[in-house]
């Protein structure tokens, strides 16, 4: 079944059970208050003595001949010998609890039965003691009161019956009104599925589950397409960068070929040169690859955090970044801090950043390197990067014209702000006006 068929199927059992229940409920009721009336106009009913005396006078004889109450009461008296003395053609067999009354006033007894002798009625008798000997029962037919509970069951039931047809064409209206936001989802998925068109949108009106359903889908779609632009991004940048240096590559060796091929082989230095080239070209292709490979592992592993000691990072980086740069000077100050993150991400974030320093720091240069309160400061004494250059320097392979002589990938500061970002920091870089650089990472945690 479908959602909508479910949904009008409950609605219709749940409406019918109910009107159920309440049809059988008023009908229990009214049938008690039918049967209390009954009773309660026989304890009224009235015996004359004089009645009493005729009927134990004609104990015994054959009634037959009796007219019978239209109104179907009689009355009739049981002895403690078990006989009837009645009033009328009919008579009720007494019972063992009728028969006690005889001998002793007691309780009286309400209960039902059928009449004897030519009219076989259905009666409710009331029987209580009269007098030592001898107790009074007076009962009354049921016919009406069963006739008027059987035409009430019959309404009741076509109540029912309208009631659950109302219900089904209600509840599959409201079915259909409840899950029209839901046929909408339901198709945009399967567009999404059938075409890859993550550009649609549903729209969301209110703020019930659905609604948040729905931006829910348009928060999902707009992300898988923005990440699906940035793979697209990365793959053409990628491609691009990739393609210098293969070039580059192709035409050295196809020079190294082509001196063997023709018998003219190069001089031995430029020989010499030639393949130096070609292994930069290799290391700069490495290089880029390694970058590359990097940034895919960070957007894979950035849901994996766990404690790190950020001081004991940035001091592993600090000595590393002395031994690329021994002709600089480093000023070097830590204090204890602990943020979650990925640490082979931070680790790979503050070795970026001293690499960069010491790239672009001058023979006897001071790189001066602070880590207070979650706050790391790198700073060095090179060129400095223009105002305008500024805004793109956490960009994908993007490189200052300055730098473009210098080995790189241009990957290095994006590493960085994917690294901090993933650990729930900030990342910021600025030019002093007379040269040098510095790079500020704000990372949330505590002293260690």
């Amino acid at each position: 079944m479908s959602l909508r068929r479910r949904v009008t199927f409950v609605i219709a059992v749940a409406v019918a059970v109910a009107i159920a229940v309440c049809a059988g409920a008023s009908w229990l009721i009214v049938r008690d208050q039918m049967r209390d009336q009954l009773v309660e106009s026989l304890e009224q009913f009235p015996v004359l003595d004089v009645q009493v005396a005729q009927a134990l006078a004609r104990c015994g004889q054959d009634h037959r001949d009796q007219p019978w109450d239209p109104s179907g009461r009689g009355w009739q008296l049981v002895r403690s010998d078990g006989s009837i003395c009645q009033e009328g053609s009919s008579a009720l067999d007494p019972l063992p609890a009728e028969l006690a009354l005889t001998a002793a006033e007691g309780r009286p007894v309400v209960r039902d039965g059928v009449l004897r002798g030519k009219y076989r009625t259905p009666v409710i008798a009331y029987t209580e003691w009269f007098k030592p000997g001898t107790a009074l029962t007076v009962f009354r037919s049921t016919r009406e009161m069963d006739t008027s509970l059987r035409v009430l069951g019959l309404v009741l039931a076509g109540v029912c019956a309208v009631g659950v047809l109302g219900a089904c064409v209600t509840g599959l209206y409201l079915a259909r009104t409840a899950l029209r936001p839901v046929a909408s989802l339901t198709g945009a998925v399967e567009h999404v599925a059938r075409t890859e068109d993550l550009e649609v949108r549903i729209p969301v009106d209110g703020k019930d589950e659905i609604a948040r359903l729905g931006a829910a889908f348009n928060t999902m779609t707009a992300a898988l397409a923005a990440s699906r632009d940035r793979q697209r991004q990365l793959v053409s940048d990628a491609g691009h960068e990739l393609r210098t240096p293969l070039t580059s590559l192709r035409t050295n060796i196809d020079l190294l070929l082509r001196s063997e091929n023709t018998g003219r082989p190069l001089e031995a230095e430029s020989k010499r040169l030639l393949l130096v080239s070609v292994k930069e070209q290799f290391e700069e292709m490495s290089s880029l690859i390694a970058d590359l490979l990097e940034l895919s592992r960070n957007a894979e592993t950035a849901s994996t955090r766990g404690d790190v000691e950020f001081q004991d990072v940035v001091a592993a980086a600090v000595d590393r970044a002395r031994r690329r740069g021994p002709g600089l000077v480093f000023d070097v100050e830590l204090s204890p801090w602990r943020v979650s993150g990925d640490v082979r991400g931070l680790q790979r974030a503050a070795v970026n950043i001293l690499d960069n320093a010491v790239k672009f720091s001058p023979e006897g240069g001071t790189v001066s390197v602070r880590l207070r309160d979650g706050e790391l400061t790198v700073r060095d004494e090179g060129p400095g990067i223009a105002d305008e250059e500024l805004p793109h320097v956490f960009e994908r392979f993007w490189r200052s014209p300055a730098a473009r002589s210098l080995p790189g990938s241009g990957l290095g500061l994006a590493i960085v702000a994917q690294a901090v970002k993933a650990a729930d920091g900030e990342v910021s870089l600025v030019s002093g006006p007379s040269g040098g650089t510095t790079v500020t990472v704000r990372l949330p945690g505590s002293a260690a």
